[in-house]
Order: C-alpha cells, then sequence, then structure tokens
C-alpha cells in the first residue's frame, strides 16, 4: 500500500526520521523474532548519544538468545493478567484504558485515511502503532507524506505528550535487558524529534 505515493520526493533526512520510527514500531509491536535479533546484532552506532544507544542494543541482542527475548517481551508487555508496562497513550495520560486520547486518535485516524490493520486486537494508541502511523505519515504510506506541521501536530497530540515517559519507564524496568537500550533509543529520538520541530516552528 502507498507504493506510488512513496515515489514522491522525501528528503534523505525524512526517510531517516521515517526508518527511527519504523525501528521502533518493529521492536514494540510483537515479540522479537531470530530474524529480528540478527539484524539488531549487525547495528552499528556512532559516537552520538543516539549512535551509543544503538551499539547497547546491537551488543544486548548478542548477549540475548530469541527464547531469552521472547520472555522478556512477555515479561514487560503482556504478563500473566498485565505486563510490567502498559504502552498506551490512553493509560498514560488518564490512568485507564480506552480514554479520550484514543478517541481523539481514532478521530485523526479517520482523516488522516488511517485504517486499523485487521490482525491488530490491541487498542490503536500503542506506541507501536503510533510509531507505525508516524513514520507512514512522513513516507506517504497512506496516501500522499504530510508536511510538517500535520506531522507536529500528530506527534503533540498523540506521541510526544507522553511517549518520553513510557520510553523513561522502559529503560528503567526490571525485566529489560534488551528493552534497557530500545528505551533510551526511544526517549533520544523522541526528544530529538522535539527540538527539530520547534527549530521549524
Amino acid at each position: 500500500m502507498g507504493s506510488m505515493a512513496t515515489q514522491q520526493k522525501i528528503s534523505e533526512e525524512d526517510q531517516l526520521r521515517a526508518g527511527w520510527y519504523a525501528l521502533l514500531a518493529q521492536l514494540l509491536s510483537r515479540e522479537p523474532s531470530e530474524q529480528l535479533l540478527t539484524m539488531l546484532r549487525g547495528l552499528e552506532g556512532d559516537d552520538s548519544d543516539l549512535g551509543k544507544g544503538i551499539r547497547a542494543l546491537a551488543a544486548a541482542a548478542r548477549g540475548t538468545t530469541v527464547e531469552t527475548a521472547k520472555q522478556e517481551y512477555f515479561d514487560l508487555f503482556i504478563g500473566i493478567g498485565q505486563g510490567e508496562l502498559l504502552p498506551y497513550a490512553s493509560y498514560y495520560l488518564t490512568g485507564f484504558l480506552h480514554e479520550k486520547p484514543l478517541g481523539r486518535l481514532r478521530g485523526d485516524m479517520a482523516r488522516l485515511q488511517i485504517a486499523r490493520a485487521d490482525d491488530v486486537t490491541e487498542p490503536e494508541d500503542h506506541i507501536a502503532a503510533l510509531c507505525e502511523m508516524m513514520s507512514g505519515l512522513i513516507t506517504g504510506s497512506f496516501g500522499a507524506p504530510v508536511d510538517l506541521a500535520e506531522q507536529r501536530d500528530f506527534f503533540d497530540t498523540h506521541i510526544g505528550c507522553w511517549a518520553p515517559r513510557f520510553f523513561e519507564d522502559l529503560q528503567a524496568a526490571k525485566a529489560a535487558v534488551l528493552y534497557m537500550p530500545v528505551g533510551t533509543i526511544g526517549r533520544q529520538f523522541l526528544a530529538i524529534e522535539t527540538q527539530a520541530f520547534d527549530m521549524a516552528a
């Protein structure tokens, strides 16, 4: 879907931003596969804070097995009854699931022609779904790429107001080993995005 739209000119910087969102979505949407771990083990970071986070993630991936990583994902996000963390905007903003933030998101999804995936059972305000939506808005997966003002509006309304706290909690979570650097990377990347949006305003 949207492959024609992706042919439109998207700057290298925007491709990179979309790639970061897509990586976070991939890491947080489902338990890790052997394929994902292999990809993570091959990542190389630079000396920037984000680059160091990537190096830490690669090292953590090299130090784990797929069984251990799956168990960690289960403990963090699913659990018996409930995982250590609830990665939903509604929960972080109101203390409950299925609240007004989810209603607002559904309104924006309808306006931006973002359809819910058929195979997804959890609410749409899951952090992975929001990162995937943000990536798609940048690249034009849902039609034409949206402009920076629209991106900022979506980011401020649905991500920036809570996700930094979620990533901090993920960094500090008891069960987090492989996912501790994911928390670091998410927090640092969202800080860069916030700063970039502020500079462009």
